[in-house]
């Protein structure tokens, strides 16, 4: 009776362990996984649910404040999914596979030389029609001449995008991260409060 009752502890506690070492790899599966998707010529393929993860800001630099002339003359509405998010709160730093999308969007029927308008809350800028996307993805061996991101452009104007993009050159996007904000994980942290200051809400 005793050999049986010990064959069977002894058969509990490896269940045990294996469940342990299964559920250990799950979560280092997990945090290894990330949304960017590139195809066999190298290229990133469009972000899937982008508008569904994290929204932490949307800098605006109207052409009626920049003599016409604006780089993005958008709103820059910039999406980051949870999980890196979380990870850049408590570390300082985005993890390996981070994707952040940045969706332009015009601003709306501008009826003052600035490029405001007036509505019933007020004069000020408003969001107009969708009109491109960039995407950032963190990957130190892919990206390592460019301080381990990689930078994509899916156009520059109203839907539909791109369904895929080559990486983008150093000159054209990498060069003025690595030159302004690379103390900052080659984002532009100032710009958005809640990556900034962290989240005060927990």
């Amino acid at each position: 009776m005793r050999r049986i009752l010990l064959v069977v502890i002894l058969g509990l506690g490896v269940a045990a362990a294996s469940s342990l070492w299964r559920s250990s790899n799950r979560v280092v599966a997990d945090t290894s996984q990330t949304s960017a998707v590139f195809d066999s010529d190298g290229k990133l393929k469009l972000p899937v649910g982008y508008r569904r993860w994290i929204f932490i800001g949307a800098p605006l630099t109207p052409n009626g404040l920049n003599n016409g002339k604006a780089s993005f003359p958008e709103f820059h509405h910039v999406y980051v999914e949870q999980k890196n998010l979380d990870a850049y709160l408590k570390t300082g730093a985005f993890p390996e596979g981070t994707v952040i999308v940045k969706e332009l969007t015009r601003v709306l029927n501008p009826t003052f030389p600035d490029g405001s308008r007036s509505e019933p809350s007020g004069r000020g800028f408003f969001n107009g029609e969708f009109n491109g996307m960039d995407v950032t993805v963190k990957d130190s061996k892919r990206f390592a001449a460019t301080n381990g991101w990689g930078f994509f452009n899916f156009g520059h104007h109203p839907l539909p995008y791109a369904e895929s993009a080559k990486e983008a050159s150093a000159a054209e996007c990498a060069g003025c991260h690595m030159s302004f904000v690379a103390k900052t994980d080659m984002t532009w942290v100032q710009f958005y409060p809640i990556l900034r200051d962290g989240d005060k809400t927990k």
